[in-house]
């Protein structure tokens, strides 16, 4: 538990190759089942305050309370990723905290001094933030608006993670979030 933020909730991990490492977290770690999306609809996308058009790949699955989150990007858009990768690492780069209350919690964070380096939108309702924390390998902080679809999406993950047999359907499509 974090005094500042709560419950780490999400671990970040960028990866050059996504399909492999699904395969490997799944069948040699165990973890999934992975609900992948060869293009995350982000929208309002920004970087250092400049608006760009991401092309990121994401595979989400559960390992008990935590959701671990595999990330390859496919453009060469500016982003905490890019930088990450640039900087010849790969692996854990940031840990994420949900939120129900952004706007006032994002105020809070902003007042203590952090400062936002990556930002954007994934539904409605699901706004997110990065902020320039990277003082270690692995521990830029995110901030993640879990109040709509997102969040039911988080909820359907989780709960896909507890019954999953190991085998069955390892890799599955993202729900559409207009759905939920």
């Amino acid at each position: 538990m974090s005094r500042h933020f709560g419950e780490i909730r999400q671990l970040g991990y960028v990866v050059h190759d996504i399909e492999a490492a699904m395969e490997y977290w799944s069948k040699t770690l165990g973890v999934g089942p992975w609900f992948y999306n060869p293009r995350v609809p982000i929208e309002n996308y920004r970087y250092n305050g400049e608006a760009h058009v991401p092309h990121n790949s994401v595979a989400l699955a559960n390992s008990g309370f935590v959701q671990v989150e595999l990330i390859q990007t496919r453009n060469g858009v500016p982003s905490m990723y890019r930088d990450f990768l640039q900087a010849g690492r790969t692996g854990l780069q940031h840990v994420a905290y949900w939120t129900n209350s952004y706007d006032a919690d994002l105020e809070r964070l902003l007042r203590q001094g952090f400062k936002p380096v990556m930002s954007g939108e994934v539904g409605q309702n699901g706004r997110f933030v990065y902020f320039d924390t990277e003082y270690h390998p692995g521990t830029v902080i995110e901030l993640s608006e879990v109040a709509g679809p997102k969040g039911k999406m988080f909820d359907l993950i989780r709960a896909a993670s507890e019954s999953w047999d190991g085998v069955t359907d390892p890799v599955r499509p993202f729900p559409d979030l207009s759905q939920l």
